[in-house]
């Protein structure tokens, strides 16, 4: 059980960044919440996909899988950076502007490489609900203390708080495809 929570801190660590970067351009509850089940949902699904999967399709995917998912967050900072560049400054900036289909993007590239964890989790013989259930639970914690950090940062950088998320989504994805996370 101890592994099983180490490795799901371990896997929210990207998560509590790319929520850093999402909140600093100001959320509400509804954002915080659509973060907080996309995250989760994801983290605790892919591992779970992948043991599914099974050990065959681990060498197929496994250096490919890494390097989409940094691939992806590097594009999605950096569309975030172009629209912040790009808007309008008599457009107001809202909390919600988070789109739904931006942040299913974000997590999928943030968990795209968590197949592998699963192929992996096969090892440790745990079961599959009760390894969703910490995945899923540590993602949620952890990208709700990030979207407050995240909060907090906006707050004092104002208005070009969206650009600073695009900016730190782009550092996750360099950071991903690196190896730090």
């Amino acid at each position: 059980m101890l592994a099983l929570v180490l490795v799901a801190g371990a896997l929210g660590l990207d998560n509590f960044a790319a929520a850093v970067g999402i909140g600093v351009g100001g959320v509400d509850a509804r954002t915080r919440v659509r973060v907080g089940v996309v995250f989760g949902l994801f983290e605790a699904g892919m591992p779970i996909a992948g043991l599914l999967l099974g050990r065959g399709l681990a060498s197929t995917l496994g250096q490919a899988a890494h390097w989409a998912g940094a691939g992806l967050l590097i594009a999605t900072g950096g569309y975030a950076v172009l629209e912040a560049v790009r808007r309008d400054r008599a457009a107001p900036v809202t909390p919600a502007g988070l789109r739904l289909g931006r942040l299913l993007v974000t997590g999928l590239a943030l968990s795209i490489d968590n197949l592998t964890v699963g192929f992996a989790m096969g090892t440790l013989h745990v079961s599959l609900i009760l390894a969703a259930a910490v995945f899923g639970a540590v993602s949620v914690g952890m990208s709700l203390g990030g979207l407050e950090l995240g909060r907090w940062v906006g707050g004092r950088v104002g208005e070009r708080g969206e650009l600073l998320g695009g900016v730190v989504l782009i550092g996750v994805g360099v950071a991903v495809a690196s190896g730090v996370l």
